[in-house]
């Protein structure tokens, strides 16, 4: 998702480290560069790289692919061949799958699920590793990603019309109640990747087929969009009395946290997870249309802007400052000494430079006009704070008006860098003429909004303005729908609720949310950057780990990227469900999002989102990616060769999100 923009040139800025051109005596020399160099690495400087990136409800499709898998995994790829091959030579003799009629494959596939339902576990594994590699777009017989892309979207699709799905999901139950599998990784001292194999090839094959059919593609066939919406309807509704899939998958989290089953694999259940949820639901685009209908269902004007789209057009926000820069604002000249110094660096936080521009032409602030003396300052006063460091120094996005020329119309005109159009709620415009009415009149009329006697007319303006961009939410409406009927319970009747995916999923949450909750925020604890000893948070890396440890430098270098990683990934699922979460509940109910909100603040959410910001994140991703790369492509090429790149852990961020090329290693 993110792919790196080479740095453009620049010249270091003038007087940058307080001994260039400014005059007087400057306190502490040494301190001032050693906050400099920390801010430097918290922060980059203006050669480090500018990150670009997208947003969006997921990655490329090869990159969400690729992160399912682990470098540890490696070598199945090769035994999810064997088995494959081993099992077809029996069943079709001189040909290949590719070489197959849909009616040959048909039957094969069905073959595959009747030698599922055999007692031994190791045959079981065997037609199972089968089946995943059909999933996988049989890569061995395929000569480019795209074909490989192409044949994991038909098998997965031709895999479901064969009633794979239901298969491996009554086998996924046997595994979770598996109490012999649970009390033996209890018992061990060190869980591995070992003690989850049958889970993770379970797992797998239902990601592979969730991610597969949830891609919507203009060339689709009839049959496809039918098979699409058929499982997204399995998936949605409880089926055969049955809890839908998503509740099995969060209990199969609090079952981890707990203690009761450490070697699920976590990862796998947390990609599945926000995968499930994302296409039951409906990602960003499918919640901005529903905003749409609910709003034209409620009698409500209609948006005036798409907010994914206008969140998609705003620049990357620069990584937080360390709270050791506001040390600084003791050791700075005073603002007097700055002010032959302005312009002469550049802002390195310049993720608000469209708030303040819009809070230097805010119309509606109660704050006294400024003098003369204080607007000829305006580049250092109204930044004593801030001005002090040299961190938010900048020049100005538009020119500064004259000190002494009256505002003009394009002053107080819409700002062109806000991304976003204002927005008035309706208490707002009656708290305003509250305070106006106290001030001018010395009494209130209520929530009267309408009568303006007795006010100035620059009153008169900003009411007309404020009622101008006044905004009416469809939580406010609930709300004032939910107050009428505690008010007349019996008169209003009961409200009738539709049965939508969302208000199902909700119910099935509702008993359990605070443990759902509690645990998904203990995993992103446990992959949390931290300094301290976390001897009591859960093991994470049951399925990352290999049986031996490594013996070489080499070996440890790479367990060490795909530890850090496996990390990543776990933090991005997380993070993506819990938004999802939160904006189907917002848009479901107000009290349903409320509701969690309460359970996440609880659990000290908030601190937690927080400590990840407390990284050096611009480097952090920087040096990820190129040491990534380059030992995981050695590794590839030494332990599979053969295997597409595309299968490659670190494949579709670091070599195919900038290059776009496809490649295949032999």
């Amino acid at each position: 998702m993110e792919d790196l923009v080479a740095p453009g040139a620049g010249s270091p800025p003038a007087n940058g480290n307080g001994n260039g051109g400014g005059k007087g005596k400057q306190a502490s020399p040494k301190g001032r560069e050693v906050f400099r160099s920390q801010r430097r690495e918290s922060e980059g400087s203006v050669d480090c790289p500018t990150l670009e990136f997208e947003y969006g409800d997921a990655d490329g499709h090869a990159a969400e692919l690729s992160e399912l898998y682990s470098y540890t995994e490696n070598l199945e790829f090769t035994t999810n061949r064997r088995c494959f091959e081993e099992d077809f030579k029996t069943q079709v003799q001189g040909k290949e799958w590719l070489e197959l009629e849909e009616d040959a494959q048909k039957a094969y596939v069905m073959g595959l699920l009747d030698r599922l339902e055999v007692v031994s576990r190791e045959r079981r594994l065997k037609v199972a590793r089968a089946v995943l590699y059909l999933a996988q777009g049989t890569f061995g017989e395929c000569d480019s990603e795209v074909d490989v892309l192409h044949w994991s979207r038909y098998n997965c699709f031709l895999l479901y019309q064969m009633g794979t799905f239901s298969a491996f999901l009554e086998l996924l139950h046997m595994e979770i109640d598996n109490s012999q599998a649970c009390s033996t990784a209890v018992r061990k001292p060190a869980i591995s990747i070992a003690d989850s194999t049958e889970l993770r090839v379970l797992l797998s094959v239902l990601y592979l087929l969730v991610e597969n059919i949830r891609l919507e593609r203009a060339t689709d066939s009839c049959g496809w969009r039918t098979a699409r919406e058929t499982f997204r309807t399995e998936l949605s509704f409880s089926m055969h009395n049955e809890e839908p899939f998503a509740l099995l998958l969060f209990s199969m989290v609090t079952k981890f946290c707990s203690g009761l089953a450490p070697h699920f694999p976590i990862k796998k259940v947390l990609l599945l997870l926000w995968k499930v949820v994302m296409f039951t639901l409906g990602g960003f685009e499918h919640l901005q249309a529903l905003k749409v209908q609910k709003r034209a269902e409620l009698g409500l004007p209609p948006l005036a802007e798409d907010s994914i789209q206008v969140v998609k057009s705003m620049r990357a926000a620069s990584p937080p400052s360390y709270t050791l820069d506001l040390g600084e604002s003791q050791l700075a000249p005073p603002p007097s000494k700055l002010r032959g110094r302005r312009g002469s660096r550049r802002q390195l936080l310049t993720k608000q430079d469209s708030l303040d521009i819009y809070n230097e032409r805010d119309l509606f602030k109660t704050e006294e006009p400024a003098t003369e003396e204080e607007e000829e300052s305006a580049g250092d006063g109204e930044r004593t704070l801030d001005g002090e460091l040299d961190l938010l120094e900048q020049d100005p996005l538009v020119p500064p008006p004259l000190s002494q020329a009256p505002l003009s119309a394009e002053r107080v005109a819409f700002p062109k860098g806000l991304p976003w159009a204002p927005k008035v709620r309706q208490k707002d415009i009656e708290h305003f003429l509250e305070l106006s009415r106290n001030k001018f009149i010395g009494f209130t009329l209520g929530q009267d909004t309408d009568t303006l006697v007795g006010l100035p007319r620059p009153i008169h303006e900003s009411v007309k303005t404020l009622k101008q961009h006044k905004y009416v939410s469809i939580a406010d409406v609930q709300i004032k729908n939910e107050e009428e009927l505690e008010k007349c319970p019996m008169s209003l009747g009961e409200e009738v609720v539709p049965e939508t995916p969302c208000e199902i999923l909700y119910q099935g949450m509702l008993y359990s949310l605070p443990q759902y909750m509690i645990a998904l925020l203990k995993i992103l604890l446990a992959a949390a950057p931290t300094s301290k000893a976390k001897t009591d948070s859960i093991n994470i890396l049951a399925d990352v780990l290999p049986e031996e440890m490594p013996v070489t430098v080499l070996q440890s270098m790479k367990l060490g990227i795909d530890v850090n990683r496996h990390k990543e990934i776990i933090v991005k699922s997380i993070s993506a469900l819990l938004l999802l979460l939160l904006k189907h509940f917002k848009l479901n109910h107000i009290y349903q999002f409320e509701y969690v909100s309460q359970h996440l603040v609880f659990a000290n959410c908030i601190p937690l989102i927080l400590k990840f910001f407390n990284q050096n994140i611009l480097s952090y991703i920087t040096a990820k990616n190129s040491i990534y790369f380059a030992v995981g492509l050695c590794q590839w090429e030494h332990l599979s060769p053969g295997l597409p790149l595309l299968y490659h852990p670190g494949f579709a961020r670091t070599y195919y999100g900038e290059s776009g090329k496809q490649m295949r290693i032999r």
